[in-house]
């Protein structure tokens, strides 16, 4: 029996139990670019490893001659040398590759091919089109000369409130050419979230739509648009991309340059590319904290370019001619993972809308259509197709299918069982589990090892992932906190107006000093698997999209009615995704259908439309410490069924009987046949 953590949530000893669903064939193994790459390794250098085990410590004791190694296999386009590789170890500040300078889009370009689309576009209510490469760097050109003509220089940002389509893959890259820094919203997400973001990094430019669709209907953000620009100063040009509204109101935003205009003048330009030190910003992403404004993490060109190559093309087998289809819109990291497809020289499919829109079997053949070979999405969207009942082997064959990755929480064994008997039995199935932080994955998967029902293949190459204890010791097949005990190259450079990186480090750092903590449970296995269990921290992680509480504080709270509120996300180990909002109200306000209602009305139209809690229950007071902080972590292992004294101590608190409620809520949920559904 395993032995666990005293703090962490207690892994089910019959998930250790090995349950192997899938096993890649030598031929398999063979054609893999990961076995491309061991071949290189051997001719160029003389190594050979015995096991993907073998291979993974190498590269995490040779740090410095591994990611050498996947510059020079991967053939960089760089100016300057590429020694030293690590200038400085110290974490947080690493510093990679410091005498190079390059260039992202020009990466991306290298891989143009007139026998294959760049991308495939599917829009919500509309046919499906092929992208050419041609097509790509011309729309990328005209929109680069664009942000010249409009003064836009290196270290500028450019914000994006775009769905997931061709231009915004083409703005991006004409972004990244001259070195200016991108940043990308989705359209469903409110206008308070969207301002948090973009008025910390003061953009100069801010690519919009009017409207998008979803679900078979069409969304207005004309309005939000508006509200943006009144509060976004810095906002110079307003580039608008028009949705299907567009023709029935007019758009009169400041500033205002349509995006056909802009391609029709500049229509014969040359892409040109700025070759930029390797820690130039590439992008602005979000991932928030508990407090606070949601953390501006910055990442650089280099680092992103190497690290997508290594990630997409050795550990998830991404080939020349493939094409991924990543289910996720432009907010969530997983858009910057499925363009750095194009690095690999795949082809990239953009799905945007509902995947389950007209009816449950439309993405299914969709995929089958187009010859979709890796998919990837959200484990809630597997698990809802089979609480669906879904088939999808009933009605699409998927023979280009080759991998399914699946992230953004735990996927459950029900699941990863219901893949191999409901979709394609011969399949590489991949639960993988990184992040925004660093744009990739921690754990995740390889070409050559089996699928095992509830475990991730392995650490990534170059990721020194272990599993710590409280005392900062590293522990095997006990529950503990993922860290990462050497630096990465996608690591954030810094978070943005975050001068002396105060926060930066508070945020990963302050746990184990000079140790990487990134807020997961995780158990690895003496056979290199791993088992992720859920957030350690507070941050929401909801059907794949992180969240802050603040942000959901942020909106709640300023209805008269509240007084004061806390949220947890009680997502574990694959159970239902159950999150639950708790409300102090004003002297004589009731919670009835109607207030919940509007609190959910507040949250779906400010924040996040994924983020509204499944129940809202009334509380006395919030469980606040002496410092006046509110409970999150402390309430939420509780309600995971965590014992009172081991998640709380009377005395660091203002209010110790506040939690009597949560302990008594805490036995609801977690008695047989009373958990939430």
């Amino acid at each position: 029996m395993s032995t666990h953590s005293t703090t962490a949530p207690t892994a089910d000893d019959a998930a250790a139990i090995p349950d192997t669903l899938w096993t890649p064939s030598a031929d398999d193994i063979g054609a893999s670019r990961l076995a491309r790459y061991e071949r290189w390794l051997a001719e160029q250098h003389g190594l050979r490893f015995d096991s993907y085990a073998a291979l993974w410590q190498w590269s995490v004791q040779h740090l410095d001659t591994f990611w050498r190694s996947i510059w020079d296999h991967f053939e960089v386009l760089a100016d300057g040398s590429p020694e030293p590789v690590l200038a400085s170890r110290e974490m947080p500040g690493a510093r990679w590759f410091p005498n190079t300078r390059l260039n992202y889009t020009e990466h991306v370009f290298r891989q143009a091919s007139a026998q294959r689309p760049a991308l495939v576009v599917r829009t919500e209510g509309e046919e499906a089109r092929e992208v050419s490469w041609a097509a790509l760097r011309q729309m990328t050109a005209a929109f680069a000369a664009t942000l010249r003509d409009r003064g836009v220089q290196p270290g500028d940002r450019v914000a994006s409130y775009l769905p997931n389509q061709a231009e915004t893959v083409a703005a991006f890259l004409a972004c990244a050419s001259l070195g200016a820094i991108w940043s990308s919203c989705a359209p469903d997400m409110g206008p308070s979230v969207v301002f948090d973001r973009l008025s910390q990094i003061e953009p100069k430019v801010l690519l919009a739509t009017d409207s998008y669709r979803y679900n078979g209907k069409v969304h207005n953000r004309h309005d939000t648009v508006d509200q943006l620009l009144e509060r976004l100063p810095s906002v110079r040009t307003v580039v608008h991309l028009p949705g299907p509204l567009a023709n029935e109101r007019a758009v009169a935003w400041r500033d205002r340059l349509a995006w056909d205009g802009a391609m029709q003048q500049h229509a014969h330009a040359e892409l040109r590319f700025e070759r930029l030190p390797f820690d130039h910003p590439l992008w602005i992403v979000y991932s928030s904290g508990t407090t606070g404004l949601p953390k501006a993490m910055v990442h650089g060109h280099g680092g992103v370019v190497l690290t997508h190559l290594k990630t997409l093309a050795l550990q998830h087998d991404l080939r020349e001619g493939d094409r991924m289809l990543f289910l996720g819109g432009t907010g969530w990291i997983v858009w910057n993972l499925q363009i750095g497809g194009l690095l690999t020289g795949a082809t990239t499919v953009l799905y945007d809308g509902n995947p389950a829109w007209p009816d449950d079997e439309a993405l299914w053949r969709f995929m089958d259509r187009h010859g979709v070979t890796l998919f990837g999405c959200g484990a809630a969207f597997l698990m809802n197709c089979m609480k669906r009942g879904l088939r999808p082997r009933d009605f699409a064959a998927l023979p280009a299918l080759r991998a399914i990755n699946s992230t953004g929480s735990p996927l459950s064994i029900d699941a990863y069982h219901w893949v191999y008997g409901a979709v394609k039995s011969d399949l590489w199935l991949a639960s993988i589990s990184g992040g925004t932080d660093i744009a990739s994955g921690f754990v995740a998967c390889a070409p050559g090892l089996p699928v095992v029902a509830g475990e991730i293949q392995c650490a990534e190459l170059g990721v020194a992932a272990q599993s710590f204890n409280e005392a900062g010791q590293p522990v095997q097949d006990e529950v503990g906190e993922l860290v990462i005990t050497q630096p990465m190259p996608s690591m954030p450079l810094f978070f943005w107006n975050d001068a002396d990186g105060q926060r930066y480090r508070e945020s990963y750092f302050d746990t184990f000093p000079g140790v990487w903590r990134h807020g997961d449970w995780i158990r690895f296995t003496p056979r290199g698997t791993a088992v992720i269990y859920g957030r350690s921290d507070s941050t929401i992680n909801r059907f794949g999209i992180r969240m802050g509480t603040a942000e959901i504080y942020r909106v709640v709270e300023e209805m008269p009615q509240v007084r004061d509120s806390l949220v947890v996300d009680l997502e574990y180990l694959g159970r239902p995704s159950f999150l639950p909002l708790f409300v102090v109200l004003q002297l004589g306000v009731v919670l009835d259908d109607a207030l919940k209602a509007a609190i959910a009305g507040q949250i779906r139209t400010k924040a996040s439309a994924r983020h509204v809690p499944n129940e809202i229950y009334l509380v006395d007071e919030i469980p606040r410490t002496l410092t006046g902080k509110k409970m999150e972590v402390p309430v939420r292992k509780l309600l995971l069924g965590t014992p009172l004294e081991k998640v709380a101590s009377p005395d660091a608190m203002v209010n110790p009987r506040s939690l009597d409620f949560f302990v008594r809520l805490a036995l609801e949920l977690n008695t047989p046949g009373t958990a939430p559904a």
